[in-house]
């Protein structure tokens, strides 16, 4: 029998509880040398290994309570040139510990026995005309205007206009981007935005050689906007206003938020409301957020890491100190399901969660597993407890 295999044999024992010292000793052995050697195993091959499991065996294996509980007895019990032994491969043993306690609370079963089916609504394009075509996102075709005239062109995810240079007159599209999906749209004048779930841009499908280049948001969206000082970039949001002439910048701007946000990357950009003097136009510079307070038509400026605020256009989630009820209605966004919550002082403590490329299932098993919120599903809707 091939040494990995044993490691595979024990394992899965451990997971169980089933490992006596002689084999826990053999299991911090491996795993120490393996460190040493880089030849850990791969996290997918132990889920696999762990995943060989019966479903009786799964039935009957030990809570994550027994099994630390009976490390903190083994640890009182060792001699103290024991533990200091142990403490060169610490960070190995806990991982083994943590890897355990995940699949003891089912993080890594592949079938459940609730399953969520998101909603699927379509990408719409409303054109000038009010006539609205359905964009579906595995198609290649010429984006046309009303008149049958091409205008652009989209290539699967993306629509990319095509510059006018003798336009005379605004005409506008409205791209909807629905909750559990999201899409770029590049304008006429080579600006980028990446939009989110549940966004609405309306945009000019080619805009004016001379004065302001002016789109409305509502939703989030980030902004890679191409330099131009002749012609400001200007992004309404309700009563938000920003302006830039070459930058790129976040803008969270839900209608159902109190407040909107404008994260800045790179470059400089100019935040104001519709009341607002041109002598008070809050500035920001790159890593800093401005929060515009709706009901109170303030805005307030701090530092931040760009990457939590921004991380959405790769399909990750990042949360950091957020309430756990606006991470839900984030994740209702994304994933576009139904998120009940019951407990409205769970709502208001903070959380920390990375997630890529997750299912709403697995995101909710780690809130379960993690930090205890319980939750049910019923009718395709999920019950926070």
């Amino acid at each position: 029998m091939s040494q990995r295999t044993t490691i595979k044999e024990l394992l899965q024992k451990f997971v169980k509880n089933e490992c006596d010292d002689s084999e826990i000793e053999i299991l911090i052995a491996y795993f120490k040398e393996a460190k040493g050697t880089g030849d850990l195993p791969d996290p997918e091959e132990i889920k696999q290994w762990l995943a060989t499991l019966s479903r009786e065996e799964q039935g009957t294996r030990t809570t994550s309570h027994k099994i630390l509980e009976a490390a903190k007895k083994r640890e009182k019990s060792a001699p103290v040139r024991k533990i200091w032994r142990y403490a060169s491969v610490a960070a190995v043993f806990i991982g083994l510990f943590t890897l355990g306690y995940f699949y003891q609370q089912g993080a890594f079963n592949t079938v459940s026995e609730e399953l969520l089916i998101p909603a699927n609504e379509s990408i719409t394009l409303k054109l000038e005309d009010g006539t609205i075509e359905v964009i579906d996102p595995g198609d290649t075709k010429a984006i046309r205007n009303a008149r049958g005239n091409v205008v652009g062109n989209q290539n699967q995810s993306q629509l990319v206009y095509s510059e006018e240079s003798d336009t005379e007159q605004l005409v506008y599209n409205t791209l909807t981007v629905p909750y559990g999906k999201r899409f770029e749209v590049v304008l006429s004048d080579g600006t980028a935005v990446y939009m989110n779930a549940g966004t609405q841009l309306t945009y000019p499908i080619s805009f004016l050689s001379t004065g302001n280049r002016e789109v409305f948001v509502s939703g989030e969206a980030y902004f890679d906007v191409t330099s131009d000082t002749q012609r400001p970039f200007i992004v309404n949001a309700e009563e938000l206003n920003v302006e830039v002439l070459g930058t790129e910048f976040n803008v969270l701007a839900y209608p159902e938020d109190g407040v909107s946000d404008v994260v800045l990357v790179e470059g400089s950009v100019g935040m104001y409301n519709d009341k607002t003097r041109i002598d008070q136009v809050t500035v920001l510079t790159p890593g800093t957020k401005g929060s515009f307070d709706k009901s109170a038509a303030n805005i307030v400026i701090e530092q931040v890491n760009t990457k939590v605020y921004t991380s959405w256009r790769n399909g990750e989630l990042v949360y950091r100190n957020l309430p756990f009820k606006h991470i839900l209605k984030k994740l209702e966004r994304h994933y576009n399901v139904k998120l009940v919550l019951n407990n409205p002082e769970l709502g208001e403590e903070p959380f920390s969660a990375s997630f890529e490329n997750k299912s709403i299932e697995e995101v909710l098993s780690f809130f379960d597993d993690i930090y205890g919120v319980e939750y049910s599903i019923e009718n395709n809707t999920v019950y926070i407890k």
